[in-house]
């Protein structure tokens, strides 16, 4: 048994032996992981692995599958939140894998990058903006991994992925080469793929791209991608910090006004985004007037925050779904009874 054990703690030792001589000096060495609560080594995972372990296995990861990315309730084939987390860590490991960098922190932090999104994706984050005065989705991720998900106890990931969570948007840039790989493979996801949901959904069509775009980025969204992944290995190689040429950085750019303008300010989605950001206030009002309607976990957290967050942690949490059938629950009459 002695000698079994051994060879077990063995292999985690060897991932880190190996990382030190296969990956580019620049890279995160999961050795030198530290987490704000110091836990014994997991005999066969390295912490990054682990990270991203807990992660896939949380209740916040799992509910991401019935939160919409641009479309609420759209179609089976249609990106959510969770398949545009997966897309963002397929696109950020290629990057990393390319440069030589720790491709399981890249893992963990795009799949973890999205856990404290809003139901009905940046109208509900928007709305909750409208409540408090300020919300951010990347503020609440690192929230929810830090103190809300195992019953309040939270994930205890390392300090490296809850950086490049939080800062996979917004002013702040990672601390890690592997955090700012998922800042920019974030966006090759979302514009590419909602680019191609926008096709599907009759919004847009390969025609409408700016010339400049089409013609340094392609026209097909795995064309887009393939350009953008291949031009920031290529640059950010010979550079040693992560980012593209200036050409194709012009044409994201370019492709990001156009997404916005084309998709999500789009006036043909305003009705299903006044719809999402009333069914979200309704709901913040209700708790706010009846705080014991919350689950028992949420009602006990009041004295470690106020009602007002804690109203707020249990409305992001919800998907989509559940905040249909809340709203209907709470503020539509039954159907299907007849009076005189």
């Amino acid at each position: 048994m002695g000698k079994k054990e051994a060879v077990i703690l063995n292999i985690r030792e060897r991932i880190e032996e190996l990382e030190l001589k296969i990956l580019s000096p620049l890279a995160a060495k999961s050795r030198d992981a530290k987490r704000d609560l110091v836990e014994k080594e997991c005999e066969f995972r390295t912490a990054y692995q682990r990270d991203r372990d807990r992660i896939i296995h949380c209740k916040a990861f799992r509910r991401l599958k019935h939160k919409t990315q641009v479309y609420i309730s759209p179609g089976d084939h249609y990106r959510t939140r969770m398949t545009h987390s997966l897309e963002t860590a397929q696109i950020s490991r290629t990057i990393a894998r390319g440069l030589m960098l720790n491709e399981d922190l890249v893992e963990a932090i795009a799949l973890g990058h999205d856990v404290g999104h809003t139901p009905f994706g940046h109208a509900g984050e928007e709305a909750l903006g409208e409540i408090l005065g300020h919300f951010a989705h990347n503020e609440q991720s690192l929230r929810v991994v830090t103190y809300l998900e195992k019953s309040g106890q939270g994930l205890n990931l390392t300090q490296a992925v809850k950086d490049g969570i939080v800062n996979h948007t917004g002013p702040n840039t990672p601390e890690t080469l592997e955090g700012n790989i998922v800042r920019i493979g974030d966006r090759i996801a979302y514009l590419c793929h909602d680019y191609d949901d926008g096709i599907r959904a009759g919004l847009l069509s390969s025609s409408d791209l700016p010339g400049n775009i089409a013609k340094v980025l392609g026209s097909k969204p795995s064309d887009m991608i393939t350009v953008m992944v291949a031009d920031m290995i290529e640059v950010s190689a010979r550079a040693g910090v992560v980012q593209l040429s200036p050409p194709v950085q012009q044409a994201m750019d370019e492709f990001r006004q156009f997404m916005f303008a084309s998709v999500y300010k789009s006036t043909k989605l305003d009705d299903e985004r006044r719809k999402a950001k009333y069914v979200i206030h309704k709901l913040y009002e209700y708790y706010i007037d009846h705080p014991e309607a919350l689950p028992r976990e949420f009602i006990d957290r009041e004295n470690q925050w106020d009602m007002r967050t804690t109203i707020v942690d249990y409305i992001a949490g919800l998907t989509d779904l559940y905040a249909i059938y809340l709203f209907k629950n709470l503020f539509v009459p039954p159907s299907g009874i007849i009076t005189r």
